[in-house]
């Protein structure tokens, strides 16, 4: 196949138009300016990932950086009643401009899915009415147990474990996602 030259539409030194060419696929693109192109681009680049860990008393929040490479852990935040755990949630996929959703799916250890995974996709389904942004599921087994020994190994007492397992959780949830996709 031979390959196509790509459009000029204005001269490349004034940075008007941007032209990208696929070689052997034969797809061209063009865009308005260099400065289009550019906003595309660090749109992209700004979205982040939110994990939630899902828990029948709390839910576990935490958020990727803007680079996608580390996670951090946010904020829990009840599970019941639904109306206010949406509210807070939308507010937080605007403020920190998420472009995906990342869910914890519990399995058993020896893969398979007991009465713990079907809460989760029961949750799933009432969520993706009340939201547009993706949501992905993710194998969290031992999530829980992992951020417990994170904690107590930082010395955190047993009383302020309780408050901030849930959200280091989906940390470590989002990390093990953020990592797989290196």
């Amino acid at each position: 196949m031979a390959r196509s030259k790509p459009r000029e539409v204005a001269p490349p030194s004034q940075f008007l138009a941007v032209s990208l060419t696929f070689i052997g696929a034969g797809v061209e693109i063009n865009l308005k300016s260099a400065g289009h192109f550019c906003r595309i681009l660090a749109n992209w680049l700004d979205m982040r990932i939110l994990a939630l860990d899902h828990g029948t008393r709390r839910i576990g929040v935490a958020v990727s950086d803007e680079t996608k490479t580390i996670a951090q852990p946010l904020e829990f935040i009840p599970a019941e009643p639904f109306a206010p755990f949406l509210e807070r949630l939308t507010k937080i996929l605007l403020e920190k401009e998420i472009d995906l959703i990342l869910i914890g799916m519990p399995r058993n250890m020896d893969g398979s899915y007991g009465p713990a995974a079907q809460k989760v996709e029961a949750f799933v389904a009432v969520l993706k009415s009340g939201i547009t942004v993706p949501i992905k599921l993710w194998d969290e087994r031992l999530t829980s147990t992992m951020a417990n020994r994170v904690l107590i190994q930082a010395n955190v007492r047993r009383s302020e474990r309780k408050e901030k397992v849930d959200k280091m959780a989906a940390a470590i949830l989002l990390q093990s996602y953020l990592d797989m996709g290196r």
